[in-house]
């Protein structure tokens, strides 16, 4: 059942928002992940205000979330790649220790919606979310068609509500 999200009710229309795309062999021209999350940010009418591609590495994906937190000061953080099994997929425990407060239902929400695009390897992937000060943070898998499933259904659905009560 598709729920149409809560676009009113206070949210705030127009956001702030990062995209970091954590890979070692990612580059601008074949990342087609955060093309895509670029380009609708922009038609959801939100300001990009930073992508950026890290690599797979624990202290850099900390910096880069809490740069684009501080520096860009982005209402809304989407970290994409990095979330997977492997030693070198570090980016939610990076990530969560940074969180002054976590959204778990997040992580289960996603893994639902992919289990029903993909069945059983939903597991493989891990999704987390959280707020640091007033932003809001989405971990999510790297692969297009994750992005375009956590994007579409649950970040941009909810951002301008969930950073009003970041706000409040």
């Amino acid at each position: 059942m598709k729920f149409p999200g809560i676009k009113d009710h206070g949210a705030i229309p127009k956001l702030r928002m990062a995209i970091l795309i954590v890979s070692s062999t990612r580059t601008p021209d074949n990342d087609k992940s955060g093309r895509w999350m670029s380009g609708e940010v922009r038609k959801e009418g939100h300001e990009l205000v930073c992508r950026r591609i890290i690599p797979d590495d624990f202290l850099a994906i900390g910096g880069a979330v809490l740069d684009a937190v501080r520096e860009d000061r982005a209402d809304v953080v989407i970290v994409s790649g990095g979330t997977g099994l492997t030693r070198k997929d570090v980016t939610i425990e990076a990530c969560r220790p940074l969180f002054h407060k976590e959204l778990t239902a997040f992580g289960p929400l996603f893994a639902q919606l992919s289990f029903v695009e993909i069945g059983a390897a939903a597991m493989l992937s891990r999704a987390a979310a959280g707020s640091i000060g007033e932003s809001a943070v989405f971990c999510i898998p790297g692969s297009l068609k994750a992005c375009k499933l956590a994007c579409r259904e649950l970040i941009f659905m909810e951002a301008g509500h969930l950073v009003s009560h970041l706000r409040n």
